[in-house]
């Protein structure tokens, strides 16, 4: 944990405040619908082609509908790990000018990213408890940004992009 130590704000970088963090949470939720939506259609698509009736719901807990839900997971996390390798933003990162970096400032990699949002999911199932862990951490992170070894950052207003 030491490795830690210092590297939260590199010079001339602000942290994300959490309520800045959750309105861009609110803000992904939208694209991550979309994508949902999309899985969801093919998935039922599917599902009817292979013979079941038009008015058949692919049956809860079934181990169709679990791969459904990691299909969404999958897809959402390649939607926020494209999203931050390729501009450090997500879309309901841009209107709050937050952006993901490594510890040190630089780019984060794209492993670090994929750990980000996999602690990002435990943080979210445990009923937000690593967001609000920001309040006890002695350098204000998340868990995911002190597991991945990743920061938020909010930009300066005059900051483009």
């Amino acid at each position: 944990m030491a490795r830690y130590a210092g590297a939260m704000n590199p010079p001339n970088r602000n942290p994300a405040l959490i309520g800045w963090r959750l309105l861009a949470l609110l803000y992904d939720f939208f694209p991550a619908l979309a994508l949902w939506m999309l899985a969801s259609a093919l998935f039922t698509l599917g599902y009817y082609l292979s013979g079941h009736p038009p008015r058949q719901n692919i049956a809860p807990f079934s181990p169709l509908q679990l791969l459904l839900w990691l299909a969404c997971w999958l897809l959402t996390g390649a939607y926020a790990v494209v999203s931050w390798r390729r501009g450090g933003r997500t879309l309901g990162m841009r209107p709050w000018r937050l952006r993901v970096v490594a510890a040190d400032g630089s780019p984060a990699t794209t492993r670090a990213l994929m750990r980000r949002y996999a602690v990002g999911t435990l943080s979210v199932l445990a009923g937000g408890l690593g967001f609000w862990w920001v309040w006890w951490d002695r350098d204000g992170l998340t868990w995911h940004d002190r597991f991945s070894d990743t920061r938020m950052l909010r930009l300066p207003n005059n900051a483009g992009g």
